[in-house]
């Protein structure tokens, strides 16, 4: 099911599956800035990363003594929503897991996923509710494809992103191999990487303490920021397409709470690398931003 909002600035449409942001036109603009979605680079547009993000060391894990089977990015994208309320410029959606998912990850939760417009902006909120007897751990992530490039007379390279780091802390550089995580080292300089057909060849750039990323066009001044302060992580990837050696035209920006194994992973939940730990009856909230310019 399609379900829209919008408000003077920007117009959007949700589907109900993992309940997504399938579509954003820019009224001004006259833009549509999300990727659409073609199966032939990646099928998706911006789905909810849950109860993991990335993969897990031999896609398991091990928690009170029982090892639990799941793929990349866990389950969460796949689920149908319900609609929780809705107005001109506000949409929730809700999932209640209902025993529906034990086998594979051994709690029960309830997830809320709001989205509000405010002039330009979208305004993303996620809340998990802890529904078990004990504390649950988890992670949560997000995962918008943006279109690269937005006009027809624009290339790839006329792109670049441009990052903000959080105060006072010191931004760490990781690196895939294999889809698993290992620390590269500080980056305190980070600021500013262009857009090549080679940038995401090796896979994703992953960085922690990074509160702000603007991809924008050096030719016509369009694109999105993505404000996330207080998140742990962030990656960057688009698809690399080996037989063509290009980018696929798009480039994903995803704040989380969470990330892939690390290669010594002990393989236990408790302690998996930026694993959030949520006591009983508690709730976990997180909000991040996308200015579409």
């Amino acid at each position: 099911m399609v379900i829209g909002i919008e408000n003077d600035w920007l117009k959007v449409e949700f589907l109900s599956n993992g309940a997504e942001v399938r579509k954003v036109t820019h009224k001004k603009t006259g833009l549509d800035y999300m990727w659409s979605g073609d199966d032939k680079y990646w099928g998706r547009v911006a789905p909810v990363l849950f109860p993991i993000v990335g993969r897990l060391k031999e896609d398991q894990y091990e928690f009170n003594g029982q090892t639990y089977s799941m793929s990349q990015h866990g389950f969460l994208r796949d689920v149908t929503f319900e609609l929780h309320a809705k107005s001109d410029t506000n949409v929730s959606f809700v999932f209640e897991s209902a025993g529906q998912y034990t086998s594979i990850f051994p709690f029960e939760f309830k997830a809320f996923i709001h989205y509000e417009l405010k002039e330009d902006s979208l305004i993303v909120q996620w809340e998990i509710l802890n529904e078990n007897k004990e504390d649950m751990y988890f992670s949560i992530g997000a995962h918008p494809a943006f279109k690269v490039p937005l006009l027809e007379n624009e290339a790839i390279e006329d792109y670049s992103l441009h990052f903000t780091p959080s105060t006072n802390k010191n931004v760490i550089e990781y690196e895939l191999k294999d889809s698993l995580i290992q620390e590269k080292g500080m980056a305190n300089d980070i600021s500013m990487i262009k857009l090549s057909d080679s940038l995401f060849k090796d896979d994703a750039l992953v960085y922690s303490n990074i509160d702000h990323i603007k991809l924008i066009s050096t030719k016509s001044g369009h694109g999105v920021e993505v404000m996330f302060e207080a998140f742990p992580f962030v990656g960057i990837w688009s698809k690399y397409m080996d037989g063509d050696g290009i980018m696929a035209p798009f480039v994903c920006i995803e704040p989380w709470y969470g990330i892939a194994d690390t290669y010594h992973t002990s393989g236990k939940l408790e302690e998996k690398l930026g694993i959030n730990k949520l006591e009983m009856g508690g709730v976990f909230k997180a909000e991040y931003k996308m200015k579409f310019l």
